[in-house]
């Protein structure tokens, strides 16, 4: 199924590349980008690979576009079992950007990161750490997260039975070696099928466009490599050591967003698993004022799988917010 992702990014004008860490990657107008005109590095989440765009990217505007499959995911190559935390994920993905734009002015390159659930904690992590020699060459100027709340808060809200049960893979993934086995014994194929349809939405239509262009059929066959079930793993246990320990850090030490956030969210998922409204949970400390955060929720039954479900509102959000912070 890995053709069908590829023919999909190859019709929207992609070029598909592989770096020398594996990692694969999709992009277009790379050469267009320069200080005025910001890269856009979009980052799926679990289970899926960056096929979760496709219905997304044609309706946003022409700037220059870089579509990465985590490290791991997808048709990525999977990083060493300790380089899954999230600012190490976010390291690779932009080393790998690195080597594809243009050489030229050292001017840092700006970078809009925009990520889904796994994707946006890569996002997160990368917008705490603008001094990281790692990341030198680029400047990010602003992060959209979609449908998730910080880390520690995370587990932090673990106290309740509902956030227990709805993230019940959060702890169970975290151990690898025994989750890999249950995992290859249901099928890794059959297990993204059953947490997709687990955490989709009730909205027919929006479970339509999430299921089509054989979308199930693509994230099932990447998960049934059992490469791809011990990465997604190990991405989860880094959740609960050094993802979990970094932001704890981060909050200790008073570092937070900086630059302009967008929260895109399932009006109907992720306020259940939070104890406050989700504009609030991403301001102060997690943001360094109230006033950086914008939010675009989406209702109307529409699940986790916001970019699938309901592409349009997403991109309009995305839209209407990059046209905010340029003015």
């Amino acid at each position: 199924m890995a053709d069908v992702q590829d023919r999909a990014f190859e019709a929207l004008g992609f070029t598909k590349s592989t770096s020398d860490k594996g990692l694969v990657s999709y992009s277009r107008d790379l050469d267009q980008s320069n200080a005025d005109n910001a890269n856009i590095v979009l980052i799926h989440g679990y289970p899926q690979s960056s096929y979760i765009w496709r219905h997304v990217i044609p309706l946003l505007p022409k700037v220059p576009l870089y579509v990465p499959d985590m490290p791991g995911y997808g048709q990525s190559a999977p990083t060493s079992a300790d380089k899954y935390g999230k600012l190490a994920l976010g390291e690779l993905i932009l080393s790998a950007l690195r080597d594809l734009l243009p050489s030229g002015p050292t001017v840092a390159q700006p970078v809009v990161i925009i990520g889904h659930d796994r994707g946006g904690r890569v996002a997160h992590h990368l917008a705490l750490a603008p001094g990281n020699p790692a990341i030198k060459g680029f400047r990010i100027t602003a992060v959209a997260l979609l449908d998730i709340v910080p880390t520690l808060y995370q587990w932090r809200i673990g106290s309740s039975a509902a956030a227990q049960t709805g993230y019940f893979h959060w702890s169970f993934l975290a151990n690898t070696a025994l989750a890999m086995r249950l995992i290859s014994a249901y099928g890794g194929g059959n297990w993204a099928r059953e947490m997709i349809d687990r955490w989709a939405g009730k909205n027919a239509a929006g479970r339509a466009r999430l299921a089509s262009d054989d979308a199930p059929d693509v994230y099932a066959r990447f998960f049934d490599k059992p490469a791809v079930v011990e990465a997604s793993c190990r991405d989860y246990e880094a959740g609960a050591k050094e993802d979990a320990e970094y932001e704890a850090a981060a909050e200790r030490e008073g570092r937070a967003i900086a630059v302009p956030l967008l929260l895109v969210y399932s009006a109907e998922f992720l306020p259940k698993r939070a104890t406050i409204p989700i504009e609030q949970v991403w301001g102060p400390p997690w943001s360094e004022r109230q006033d950086l955060v914008t939010s675009a929720p989406i209702g109307n039954g529409i699940g986790h799988f916001v970019a699938e479900e309901a592409p349009e509102e997403v991109a309009k959000a995305i839209r209407d917010w990059l046209l905010s912070i340029k003015q």
